[in-house]
């Protein structure tokens, strides 16, 4: 049985692949080479109805286990805002409640490494978890929020989490991918209350600049 998703929020294209406003995808990226998992379009099971069937391809998905307790890694395809449909068709392909779901997204008010997992709460002005919260009409939603920093001038916010990291920035990147692959795997086996307990006090890479 399916017990956990893990949701990283991006936007599909080679061209957004690197940029701060993907780190979510990165996440289950790594999530999905320590498993060996590959992502692919969800195949069609009892639970879909033809409508499902005969819509666009909204995620793609990438079964894994940890110490024989199955999950789920779910990449949406309908690009940041339009997030929550793909997360709804998730959970319903995998009968997963929101207690089970986390959510991976980049957070600018967070400095560059900076991770921190709350059970639930607002959007805090992200629009790919508000899309989301808006369309499971909920905000009991376990989330990862995952900093990218905010060194942008006025105005110019869309560009800056539109780019990519500096390459003076990819080695504390690479370390917060890792530190936050490890914080999922405590939320798959422990739920979110003990990888809360246990990550949002440990060092993450921010702590060490």
């Amino acid at each position: 049985m399916v017990r956990r998703l893990i949701i990283g929020l991006g936007n599909p294209g080679a061209e957004y692949a690197d940029t701060r406003h993907n780190v979510g995808f990165m996440v289950v990226d790594a999530l999905a080479r320590q498993s060996s998992a590959v992502f692919k379009p969800p195949k069609a099971g009892l639970a879909w109805t033809s409508r499902f069937l005969s819509s666009p391809r909204s995620y793609d998905a990438a079964e894994c286990s940890l110490k024989g307790r199955k999950f789920i890694l779910v990449k949406p395809q309908t690009y940041m805002n339009k997030s929550g449909e793909a997360v709804k068709r998730a959970m319903n392909r995998y009968a997963a409640c929101q207690e089970e779901v986390l959510v991976v997204f980049d957070d600018i008010s967070l400095p560059l490494g900076a991770v921190r997992m709350r059970d639930r709460g607002g959007a805090g002005g992200h629009n790919g978890l508000q899309d989301i919260l808006e369309v499971l009409n909920s905000d009991n939603l376990p989330r990862m929020r995952v900093g990218i920093g905010n060194n942008f001038t006025r105005g110019r916010q869309v560009d800056y989490v539109l780019s990519p990291f500096d390459e003076s920035e990819r080695e504390v990147v690479q370390e917060t991918v890792g530190f936050a692959r490890d914080a999922a795997y405590a939320f798959v086996r422990d739920g979110i209350g003990v990888a809360m307990n246990r990550f949002n006090r440990k060092r993450s890479p921010a702590d060490e600049t």
